[in-house]
């Protein structure tokens, strides 16, 4: 079964401490719980989530959705968004299966990111990596009025901002994660291919802002 590869970047820098890091532990929970009760997800999404802070690292491993175990996330430290890229990089060469003459590998990983801030290490040497790498639809989250839209266009055309970076909007953003994700499950499952823009993607609430 060719699996659907999710990413979630999620930015654990001090900022996003109190409210906001609750919020994206909730989130996770919300998008967990959504996706279980999809059929579709159920047979093809896997899902791993890597955090960032003074470092980036995996916090949970390319997981089917089944079996799938949320961290809880804690707020401290920097914004190493551009070793997150690189890591991200590292792991999908190492989790996602490449199609070869013989048999068809994965779909294209579908990559969210969520962040609060500027990053605070070479984001450049992340990106260039990244670049590097084959991903279905990316998709850039500015939350509240701290985190740079310039910055995160450079990782990808699909940019959407949170106005404030609270629980309820943080909800509505995971929500729309979730029905993204339910989304192209669906298209994938029904031979539609990769999904690769936000044209592709349900129409993000009114909390969510697509930044053109």
């Amino acid at each position: 079964m060719r699996k659907l590869p999710v990413y979630l970047l999620l930015d654990t820098s001090g900022s996003m401490f109190g409210e906001p890091i609750e919020a994206v532990n909730n989130g996770v929970q919300v998008l967990l719980s959504t996706l279980r009760s999809d059929p579709y997800a159920l047979e093809t999404a896997h899902l791993s989530v890597i955090t960032f802070n003074n470092s980036a690292r995996q916090e949970v491993p390319m997981t089917e959705l089944s079996t799938f175990q949320a961290p809880t996330l804690a707020a401290s430290g920097c914004t190493a968004l551009g070793e997150a890229l690189s890591l991200v990089a590292q792991r999908a060469d190492a989790e996602v299966t490449k199609t070869t003459a013989e048999k068809k590998g994965d779909w294209k990983p579908l990559v969210f990111i969520m962040t609060d801030g500027a990053p605070t290490d070479d984001l450049q040497r992340g990106l260039d990596e990244f670049k590097k790498r084959k991903w279905g639809v990316v998709v850039a989250c500015a939350a509240g009025a701290g985190a740079s839209t310039d910055t995160l266009s450079k990782i990808t055309e699909c940019v959407v901002s949170l106005d404030k970076a609270d629980s309820k909007t943080i909800s509505k953003f995971f929500k729309w994660v979730s029905a993204s994700i339910s989304t192209s499950s669906m298209k994938v499952d029904e031979g539609h291919g990769d999904v690769t823009g936000l044209g592709e993607l349900p129409p993000p609430p009114p909390e969510v802002n697509i930044v053109v």
